[in-house]
């Protein structure tokens, strides 16, 4: 037996901790904003960056040095008490076999465990990696008196990880979310590419020759679309949320927006945004389309209780329908609170 029975997994892994959610909430996550916390002039700005990212992220990871990884959890724990409005505050925190991970989960949720949702944990290889966080992160909540549990969120960035998730995605009903790692997956996998997502120029598909000679057109591929299929449906099997994660290149904001276009079409509910122009890049495009908001309020309208059945341009809406409704329709108001908040 690899997992907890039904009755079981809901149940708090500590006494004292809270119990786990049966429903993610609806958030709006169309960008998740990394922020180095040890840049005291970066980590300045982080209010005004709250107003327009749906989410602000603490970086404790890659691209945090070595010498400076103490004051990057100082700096995490000190935005937990500015204001950022109704924008979630989530971290990412150092992988599992680092000398780091185990002072940033005390020190984090002792100090800072009102505020932050979500964690996120790189490098995770299988369920057990999440097991563990469950169980250190229940006991964390009940010591330090945590009224609601913090949500865990797996980066996917090894072979074995791809291998295995689906278990991860349903190792716990503290999952929030999985994102793609793509940076530290293809060197895991020996790719030859050094890109940190997006496709790559020599990675094509080439048509048939042509009878008469001559030259033959080919296209670029994605080199992502395999692991981004596998790790949206074991995240829509699991009923968490499937993220594109980085796009390295800061300067292509079409090439981002491209790559973040792929993400949303194949199921995906956002994307980390690295600098502040990617972020209204993802906010195009992750919003819901105005015209399916326009019909799932109609839904609403025709069915206000959720009961019963209604016809709508000679299709059959029900109890079913009226819930797809009501999540699109909760997200489009949100999305509509953030442009007002954002100005």
């Amino acid at each position: 037996m690899t997992e907890r029975t039904p009755r079981a997994f809901f149940r708090p892994l500590a006494t004292g901790a809270p119990a786990p959610l049966r429903e993610l909430p609806v958030q709006l996550e169309r960008s998740i904003h990394f922020v180095p916390p040890h840049l005291e002039k970066v980590r300045a700005k982080v209010p005004e960056i709250a107003r327009t990212a749906d989410v602000v992220l603490g970086n404790l990871e890659d691209a945090i040095p070595a010498d400076a990884k103490e004051a990057a959890r100082a700096g995490l724990i000190a935005m937990a008490d500015m204001d950022l409005g109704a924008t979630p505050l989530w971290t990412r925190i150092n992988a599992l076999n680092s000398p780091w991970m185990p002072d940033d989960m005390t020190q984090i949720v002792a100090r800072a465990g009102h505020r932050v949702d979500v964690v996120m944990v790189p490098k995770v290889e299988g369920p057990w990696d999440i097991h563990f966080m469950d169980q250190l992160l229940a006991s964390l909540e009940a010591k330090h008196g945590v009224g609601r549990p913090i949500l865990l969120h797996a980066i996917l960035e090894t072979a074995e990880g791809v291998q295995n998730v689906a278990a991860i995605a349903r190792a716990s009903p503290r999952m929030q979310g999985i994102s793609l790692g793509p940076a530290d997956l293809a060197a895991s996998r020996g790719m030859k590419t050094t890109r940190v997502g997006g496709g790559h120029p020599f990675y094509r598909v080439l048509e048939d020759p042509h009878p008469e000679g001559g030259p033959r057109a080919s296209a670029q591929q994605d080199l992502w679309h395999y692991t981004f299929a596998r790790m949206v449906d074991a995240c829509v099997t699991a009923g968490i949320k499937p993220f594109y994660g980085p796009f390295g290149d800061i300067r292509d904001l079409d090439a981002c927006e491209q790559q973040f276009r792929n993400a949303f079409l194949m199921g995906c509910a956002g994307a980390w945004t690295l600098h502040p122009d990617q972020i209204a890049v993802a906010r195009r495009v992750f919003s819901p389309d105005p015209d399916e908001v326009a019909m799932a309020r109609r839904i609403l309208e025709a069915m206000p209780d959720g009961s019963g059945v209604a016809m709508i341009d000679g299709k059959m809406q029900d109890d079913a329908t009226w819930k797809q409704a009501k999540v699109i329709c909760d997200l489009a108001d949100l999305v509509a609170a953030k442009e007002a908040a954002s100005g």
